[in-house]
């Protein structure tokens, strides 16, 4: 009696996933839509960035002001430290641009999936912010070595704000460069109807990417 071949992997990305996948050219695009096909299949994925964004969020809530940050470095297995000190002067950068640390409060986010043409991407920002002022902030965090690109964050914020009634209502998406303790926020002059178009082409090219992916 034989067994069925599994089923492929369906396409599908996350937003961090997608927006590395705009940032590239070339073949380069196929090598990573690739290696994502693969990871999916296989179900594998681990995030090393956990325990950080727990203590930030712990920061942000408690009204610490970054003691929370501080600890965290020596928190984590020594492999993960590097890569924490690394982090965590800009996250306290960013923290104490807030203001105040009573001035906010965290602000619980919800994943929305976000249909671009038929492909699903999972916008997941990592929390929200609640100034005393009223303005609501969904929080995504940009953790690579490289400052994000215009495309990158245009994409990221582009998706967060076309989902925000699900993620957060009422709130402005930013996306955070960690590293640098930078917000960055939507442009005056973005032109909504031109990112979409241009999303739904790299979409559209994801899926046949996916489709070939050995």
């Amino acid at each position: 009696m034989t067994t069925p071949a599994s089923a492929p992997p369906t396409p599908y990305a996350t937003l961090l996933g997608f927006t590395r996948y705009v940032d590239r050219t070339g073949p380069t695009k196929a090598t990573f839509v690739g290696g994502l096909r693969k990871q999916r299949a296989s179900r594998s994925g681990f995030n090393p960035h956990g325990q950080f964004v727990k203590a930030l969020k712990a920061d942000i809530a408690f009204h610490t002001g970054g003691t929370h940050l501080d600890q965290v470095a020596d928190a984590v297995k020594p492999r993960w430290r590097p890569l924490y000190q690394a982090l965590v002067p800009g996250a306290t950068t960013w923290l104490r641009s807030l203001g105040e640390p009573r001035s906010v409060d965290l602000a619980q986010t919800r994943d929305a999936l976000a249909m671009l043409g038929d492909l699903p991407v999972k916008v997941n920002p990592q929390f929200g912010v609640r100034h005393a002022d009223g303005r609501v902030e969904a929080v995504r965090l940009h953790f690579d070595e490289a400052p994000p690109s215009e495309e990158a964050t245009l994409a990221t914020l582009h998706l967060m704000a076309r989902h925000m009634d699900a993620v957060l209502p009422h709130a402005e998406p930013v996306l955070v460069d960690v590293r640098r303790g930078e917000a960055h926020r939507m442009p005056a002059d973005a032109r909504p109807e031109q990112i979409e178009r241009w999303l739904a082409g790299e979409a559209a090219a994801f899926r046949a990417i996916w489709a070939t992916a050995a």
